[in-house]
């Protein structure tokens, strides 16, 4: 490790504290360390909130609520717009943090920088299109009108596997339609959203619009689920995380929008153009080391295109390289942690043990490495294909028609994204409708784009992000009926 790694060019976006009511706090409760997964050095140690540093934070946002939401929306926007400016100048270091914090390689970083900032650019524009309606009367003196009002305090609580873009996809539409939020972030990656609360701050966010309270999940999450003042919760997670948030938020009718767990299968026809249908899958598995809720986690290859397609998709998995995140070269970095590392090995010698064949890859090496690996004849009953891998391990399973490939996709309580490839029309036609899922890439495996909605459907979550079906997870609907005109 040289002294270069992980350098800053502005040092003080490398923060411990929590953001609290516009002011930089420490926490009540012993810090938590957050390490570097490639070295496994402590980067740093933040604070740790307790239960009433959060109430403060939820406080706060009710107080700045009245005004925040009552200002022009062009003001909101133009702070967003802002922000997203500062981002955009900061980006070097944003994504220095994120591979630090994170592991992933550096130009996956840049890149989450950017999709990040998408949001915050969106959803500056979107602020002045939040429009209410004018209802024909139904009877002369009378006006009906249907208003849209900010939700009120928000909390958000992301992940670590994006914990850039998973914040802006929430901040951004929030503040545009005039909501305040309290936001954690996981405990492993903290750091890329305080840097993003400091941005905030210096964009001219109003003290108590926007606070970031780190710790422990299970103290903070109690809080934020039990308020009252907070009326909406939107969270990214696994699935079972996400039914014991919804259960905890209907004692107070909470709003919430939920992204969960995906298992997301890909299905590649006989038809489809085989370049295409490589990249396609190379881009849908290994993305963020498959560390993604879209990621491909389940390949099908029908019979006629099987082999030609194995053998194209082992060159390109042989040839990827997985180190420190901070070396150019690698195409991966280091997994999150060493529950990652066994999960991956786990489903690996899963499907081995079930007659799969090892074409690409193998065993990890040590550390936090997974080396990109490519399993074939996977069986359908293979852990594998059941559960969500979360790492750099590709299995294909054939399939022979077209329905067995639609039955063997829906066969998940999961639906967030699903893959297809194939240049017939009407075979694009009939399984892109007959996907059980929220999402659905036709011959690519890069879906997710600010101006257009990300969801699930089934077990993997509800409501939406992105688009102008994002800001309307933050507004109410009010009716207002006027008589005697």
């Amino acid at each position: 490790m040289t002294e270069q790694r992980g350098k800053l060019n502005q040092p003080d976006l490398l923060i411990s504290k929590a953001f609290v009511a516009g002011k930089w706090v420490e926490g009540e409760n012993d810090a938590i360390a957050v390490d570097d997964p490639f070295t496994g050095d402590t980067i740093t140690e933040i604070a740790s909130v307790s239960a009433a540093t959060t109430q403060r934070a939820i406080d706060a946002a009710s107080e700045a609520l009245p005004d925040w939401a009552t200002r022009p929306a062009k003001e909101r926007g133009a702070i967003v717009r802002k922000w997203f400016e500062l981002i955009e100048e900061h980006k070097e270091d944003l994504a220095t943090i994120m591979t630090r914090e994170n592991g992933k390689a550096i130009r996956e970083a840049r890149g989450e920088v950017d999709y990040a900032n998408q949001f915050m650019e969106f959803y500056a524009d979107e602020a002045t299109r939040v429009l209410g309606e004018i209802i024909p009367a139904d009877k002369p003196g009378r006006r009906l009108l249907a208003e849209r009002e900010p939700v009120g305090v928000c909390a958000a609580i992301t992940p670590w596997n994006f914990p850039l873009a998973m914040l802006t996809r929430k901040a951004a539409p929030a503040m545009a339609a005039g909501c305040t939020m309290v936001a954690k972030p996981a405990g492993q990656t903290p750091l890329t959203a305080l840097a993003f609360a400091k941005l905030g701050e210096e964009a001219g966010i109003p003290a108590g619009v926007f606070s970031v309270v780190t710790g422990k999940s299970s103290d903070i999450g109690k809080v934020l689920t039990k308020s009252m003042a907070v009326r909406k919760l939107t969270f990214t997670g696994s699935t079972p995380v996400g039914v014991s948030l919804m259960e905890a938020c209907a004692a107070t009718m909470k709003k919430v929008s939920m992204e969960l767990g995906g298992n997301a299968p890909m299905l590649i026809f006989d038809d489809a153009d085989l370049d295409t249908a490589v990249e396609a899958a190379m881009v849908a598995k290994f993305r963020n080391s498959g560390q993604s809720c879209i990621a491909a986690n389940r390949i099908y290859v029908q019979d006629g295109i099987r082999d030609k397609f194995l053998d194209a998709f082992k060159d390109r998995v042989s040839q990827m390289s997985a180190g420190d995140g901070f070396d150019e070269d690698n195409d991966i970095g280091p997994l999150i942690d060493g529950d990652a590392i066994e999960k991956v090995d786990e489903h690996r010698e899963d499907a081995l043990s079930h007659g799969a064949q090892c074409v690409a890859g193998g065993s990890s090496p040590g550390g936090r490495i997974a080396i990109p690996t490519l399993l074939t004849d996977v069986p359908a009953d293979a852990k594998l294909a059941h559960e969500e891998t979360f790492g750099p391990l590709a299995g294909v399973i054939g399939f022979d028609t077209i329905e067995k490939g639609l039955e063997l996709a829906n066969d998940t309580p999961f639906g967030l994204a699903a893959y297809l490839c194939s240049s017939d029309p009407e075979t694009i036609a009939h399984v892109s409708r007959g996907l059980q899922s929220g999402m659905v890439g036709i011959n690519t495996g890069l879906i997710s784009n600010a101006s257009a909605p990300f969801g699930g459907v089934k077990m993997s979550g509800v409501g939406r992000e992105g688009s102008h079906h994002g800001i309307e997870e933050y507004l109410n609907t009010k009716y207002i009926c006027q008589a005697g005109l």
